[in-house]
C-alpha cells in the first residue's frame, strides 16, 4: 500500500512491513506471515465486545495483505493482545492509517498501483501485476475461499493459448509477430513461471469466464513485453481470437483432467497393483481363516486375498481407461453455445491436434457440440471412476487395519512397517498411518465425487455454470492419488517371511514381531472353539461355551474376551484343524510391507 510505504519510509525506510512496527509494536509478530500492514479499527459492537473482553468497546488490529499474498483479509487481532491498552493511543494511530488510506483512495499516490480500462471504466490494479482490469474485478468480487485453480488447469489454459495463436497465424486471424509472443508467453505460463498472477477464486463465475480472462491478460501483457515498443497484444482480440470462455474454459478441464489421468494417476495404480501381485506370490502358501460377517470361515491364503487386492486396482484402471474416450473428447470451437460462431473452418481441429501432439494425449474433437456444450457427462463419469477406486482402496486399507491389529489384543496376523510413533501417551505404540490416511483421502475422493456430480446437472439449456468447482474436485481427487514411493510400501519387505507349518507336538516358534512390540506374553492352550468336534459334546446350545461368551470371557482363555481372540505367541505356526473343514490351518505371521 501506498500509506504503508510513506509511513515506513518516515520510520527509516524499513520497507511496507515497517509500518505495523512503528505504530503498533507486536503486530509483526502476531500477524500472519505476508501481511503488509495494519490498520486499527474501532469495534463498537456490544455483543463482540462482551463476549471477548467484557467491555462494551473493543478495538480491533485489521491486517490488510495484498492480492496473491496468501493472507486472509479482514483479519482481525484484539488491541490487548497486542499490548495496547489507552483508547487515545489506539485512537491515534487509527487517525494516522486512515488519513492516508483515504488520501490514497481519493488521488493520492499511484505508485504502487496502476489505472487498467474496461467496458465498466477504470480499475485500480496492483503495479506488479500481469493481469489486468477483469481480473482484478474478479479479485474484489470473489473473495471467498483463497482456493484457485489447480496447476494443470492453469497449464491446459496456457496450452489452448498457444495453440490456437498459431492456428490463428496459419488462418491469417492475427499477424505472424504477434502469435509468435503469444505462444512464447504462454509457454512460460504452462510451465509454471507465473502461477502467482493467476489469483481469482475458484468460486466464481459459473462459466469459468474470469480465470479464462485472467489467462487472456496475463499472456497479453507478457507477450506485449516481447514486442518492439508500440505494439500491443490484446486480451480479447488477439490471445482469445476465435474463441470463447464457454468453449475454452471446459476444453482445459478436460485436458487437465485426461492428462492428470493418463500421466499421473494410472502409473500410479499400476504400480500398487504389481506390488500387490508380488506380495500375492510371496504370500501364496501362507493359509489363514477367511472371514465372513467377521467371523472365521473355510480356509483362503494370504496370497488368495492380496491378489483380490490387486484385482480391485486393475479394474479400477480399466474403469478410468473405458472413461477417458469420453473425457479426451473437447469441446473446443463451439464458442458461445456450440454453433462455432466467429470461428473460422477448421480452427478447433487443429488447434485440437496441435495440443494434442504437445501434451501426448489422444484428444479429440467432440462428436457433438452441443452436448459437449452444455453437458459435462464425460467429467462427471470420471469422477464416479474415481469415487470406485476410492471404494476399493476403502477396503483394502481396512482389512490391512484389522489384520494387523494388536499386536497382542487384536488378530495380529500381519505386520506393517513402523513408520512413527504412534501416541503421545503410550510410546512403544504404533499405528497403521499409512492405510488411515488412505482412507480418509477415499473419504475426500467421495465427497468431491458428490459435488461434481451435483455441479454436473447445473447444465442449464447450452451451457454448465459450475465448471470451476468441477474442475477443483475433480483434479484434486486425481492429485490424491495413491503415490510410488511414499504411500503404499507393499513391494518390500523386510526378509520376515510367513512361519511355516509343524506338528501339532512340536515346540511352537515365536511369531516374528515387527520391531515395536517389546514385551512377551505367556504361552497360553489355543483358543477351543464351541463349534469343533471337541467342543461340541459341551456346547449343546445354552452350554458352557455360551455361559462363558456372555460373562466376558473367551472360550478356553483367561484373560478377558479380547485376549482370547488374540493371536496366541504359541499357536503361531502350528497346524491345528478347522473348525468346521477339518482343513489345516497355520497361524499367520507375515510382512506386508518395510520402511526404504
Amino acid at each position: 500500500m501506498a500509506s504503508a510505504a510513506r509511513i515506513a519510509s518516515r520510520a527509516g525506510g524499513r520497507g511496507t512491513e515497517a509500518v505495523a512496527a512503528v505504530l503498533v509494536p507486536a503486530v509483526v509478530s502476531a500477524a500472519p506471515a505476508g501481511a503488509a500492514a495494519a490498520i486499527i479499527v474501532p469495534r463498537t459492537a456490544a455483543a463482540v465486545a462482551t463476549a471477548a473482553t467484557g467491555r462494551r468497546n473493543l478495538y480491533l488490529v485489521r491486517v490488510i495483505a495484498p492480492p496473491g499474498s496468501g493472507v486472509t483479509h479482514g483479519f482481525y487481532w484484539p488491541v490487548r493482545a497486542l499490548g495496547i491498552h489507552r483508547t487515545r493511543q489506539v485512537l491515534t494511530f487509527y487517525g494516522r492509517l486512515k488519513k492516508m488510506n483515504d488520501s490514497e483512495q481519493h488521488g493520492g499516490d499511484d505508485r504502487d498501483f496502476r489505472i487498467e480500462h474496461d467496458s465498466m471504466g477504470e480499475v485500480r490494479v496492483p503495479a506488479h501485476a500481469k493481469w489486468r482490469a477483469q481480473t482484478q474485478r474478479a479479485v474484489e468480487n470473489f473473495p471467498i475461499s483463497g482456493q484457485r485453480l489447480e496447476r494443470a488447469h492453469i497449464e491446459a489454459l496456457a496450452r489452448i493459448k498457444a495453440a490456437a495463436a498459431q492456428v490463428n497465424a496459419r488462418l491469417g486471424v492475427i499477424d505472424a509477430d504477434r502469435a509468435e509472443a503469444i505462444a512464447a508467453a504462454a509457454e512460460e505460463v504452462a510451465e509454471g513461471r507465473w502461477d502467482a498472477h493467476f489469483p481469482v477464486d475458484v468460486f466464481q463465475t459459473g462459466s469459468g469466464t474470469s480465470s479464462n480472462m485472467n489467462t487472456n491478460e496475463v499472456i497479453a501483457t507478457l507477450a506485449t513485453e516481447r514486442l518492439p515498443e508500440g505494439r500491443e497484444v490484446h486480451p480479447n482480440d488477439h490471445v482469445n481470437a476465435s474463441q470463447s470462455s464457454n468453449d475454452v474454459f471446459p476444453s482445459s478441464i478436460h485436458i487437465a483432467a485426461t492428462g492428470a489421468v493418463a500421466h499421473d494417476l494410472v502409473p500410479a495404480l499400476e504400480h500398487l497393483a504389481a506390488a500387490l501381485e508380488r506380495k500375492s506370490a510371496e504370500f501364496a502358501k501362507v493359509v489363514k481363516s477367511g472371514r465372513t460377517h467377521l467371523m472365521d470361515a473355510t480356509p483362503v491364503t494370504l496370497g488368495q486375498e492380496f491378489g483380490g487386492y490387486a484385482a480391485q486396482v486393475r479394474y479400477g484402471v480399466e474403469r478410468l481407461r473405458g472413461a477417458l474416450l469420453r473425457l479426451a473428447e473437447l469441446p473446443l470451437g463451439g464458442t458461445a453455445v456450440g454453433t462455432g460462431i466467429n470461428t473460422p473452418a477448421g480452427f478447433s481441429a487443429a488447434v485440437i491436434a496441435e495440443v494434442a501432439r504437445t501434451t501426448g494425449l489422444p484428444l479429440t474433437e467432440a462428436r457433438d457440440h452441443f452436448e459437449a456444450q452444455g453437458a459435462r457427462d464425460g467429467l462427471v463419469e470420471t469422477s464416479g471412476q474415481l469415487r470406485t477406486i476410492a471404494v476399493s482402496l476403502t477396503k483394502i486399507a481396512n482389512d490391512l487395519r484389522w489384520m494387523a491389529s494388536g499386536p497382542r489384543t487384536g488378530l495380529a496376523e500381519i505386520n506393517l512397517p513402523d513408520l512413527q510413533p504412534g501416541s503421545s501417551i503410550m510410546p512403544g505404540k504404533v499405528n497403521p498411518v499409512i492405510p488411515e490416511a488412505v482412507l480418509m483421502v477415499a473419504a475426500q475422493v467421495t465427497g468431491n465425487d458428490t459435488t461434481v456430480a451435483v455441479a454436473g446437472a447445473a447444465g442449464n439449456f447450452e451451457l454448465n455454470v459450475m465448471l470451476p468447482v468441477m474442475a477443483k474436485n475433480l483434479l484434486e481427487s486425481v492429485r490424491l492419488r495413491p503415490t510410488p514411493p511414499g504411500c503404499w510400501r507393499t513391494a518390500r519387505s523386510t526378509g520376515s517371511r510367513p512361519t511355516s507349518s509343524a506338528p501339532a507336538s512340536t515346540p511352537s516358534p515365536r511369531r516374528p514381531w515387527s520391531p515395536r512390540s517389546t514385551s512377551t506374553s505367556a504361552t497360553r492352550r489355543p483358543r477351543r472353539s464351541p463349534r469343533s468336534p471337541r467342543g461340541a459334546q459341551d456346547h449343546p446350545r445354552g452350554g458352557p461355551g455360551v455361559r462363558l461368551r456372555r460373562a466376558g470371557r473367551p472360550h478356553g482363555g483367561t484373560t478377558g474376551r479380547g485376549a482370547g481372540r488374540a493371536a496366541d505367541d504359541a499357536s503361531v505356526g502350528r497346524t491345528r484343524a478347522h473348525p468346521r473343514t477339518g482343513s489345516s490351518v497355520t497361524r499367520v505371521a507375515a510382512v506386508v510391507g518395510a520402511r526404504p
